[in-house]
């Protein structure tokens, strides 16, 4: 058996082993194809109050798929850190609708109809799924036996040198995206995580570069692969939804997929690790310097 990395599970289950599809699965299930409709049928306002549900239902039925193929999920690993997920998920995402409003890459069609309080609660609502949903889709990808024959690749060690450097390209770039936003707004999905990564070495939490420094890149593609996954339900959703998003992006406005342009959806591979890092600066803070919460690297005997 090849070297147990931290944070692993038990190997994936032999097919004939596999779990039955749990009910908090199917109960997710349920919710998509409850409020997918209502969300794209309905007139008027309605995503305001569509979004939870549905995206609660994508969380739900993404680690139910994830248990049926590995028994163990983020759900039935601790229902109490799951609920947890949702609620450093609010308050990471208000960081970049912070930095959006300098930024204006993009605005909330319908958002208008609304009180500013009236506004904070439904956003906040919605954006308490993103960490849980991006999360439990990199547990999914995980899962699957082309991660498990992947390659090594680059090594960057979390040595002094290369920390200073990240740390302080991190800082220059959030610079350079605040001063000339529309030249640098590139920089929002990759500034924090220059930032956060280093902070996260140097505290001793958990970080990318416990992997990276041995070649293994495993985590990294399936953060990767798992954002991509959650970015296309994200787009299709929104589609038609109401109230939406809208994106504004200077030079790469063309191509769309849905309302994202084609080169937006590359931000999202940056992101994936600005959570990743995020998250587990909270949870360093909050007392769990070495959380294994979170399983984006498997291996098999």
């Amino acid at each position: 058996m090849g070297e147990t990395q931290p944070g692993l599970p038990l190997p994936t289950l032999p097919s004939e082993k596999r779990n039955t599809f749990p009910l908090h699965g199917w109960l997710g299930v349920g919710l998509i194809v409850i409020f997918w409709g209502f969300n794209w049928s309905l007139p008027g306002l309605r995503t305001h109050w569509c979004f939870f549900p549905l995206w609660l239902g994508y969380c739900l039925a993404v680690d139910g798929l994830v248990y049926y193929r590995t028994a163990t999920s983020l759900l039935t690993r601790s229902w109490r850190r799951f609920i947890g997920l949702f609620v450093i998920s609010a308050l990471v995402w208000w960081l970049f609708e912070a930095l959006n409003s300098r930024l204006k890459n993009w605005h909330y069609d319908g958002s208008e109809f609304f009180t500013p309080f009236q506004y904070w609660a439904w956003a906040t609502l919605s954006f308490t799924t993103v960490i849980p949903a991006v999360f439990g889709s990199a547990e999914l990808v995980a899962s699957f036996p082309m991660m498990h024959r992947l390659r090594r690749g680059p090594i960057i060690r979390p040595d002094q040198r290369t920390t200073i450097a990240f740390f302080a390209a991190g800082w220059i770039m959030l610079g350079l995206m605040l001063a000339f936003p529309r030249i640098f707004f590139p920089f929002v999905w990759i500034s924090i995580y220059f930032i956060t990564e280093p902070i996260n070495i140097w505290l001793g939490n958990r970080n990318l570069a416990q992997y990276t420094k041995g070649g293994d890149w495993q985590p990294v593609i399936a953060l990767w692969l798992g954002v991509l996954l959650t970015a296309f339900f994200w787009e299709m959703w929104n589609f038609f939804g109401y109230p939406k998003w809208i994106y504004h992006v200077p030079w790469v406005d063309f191509w769309h997929i849905f309302e994202m342009p084609l080169l937006g959806y590359g931000g999202y591979l940056p992101f994936a690790l600005e959570l990743f890092a995020l998250y587990h600066l909270l949870t360093g803070l909050l007392g769990d310097k070495n959380d294994q919460y979170i399983h984006i690297r498997r291996y098999t005997g």
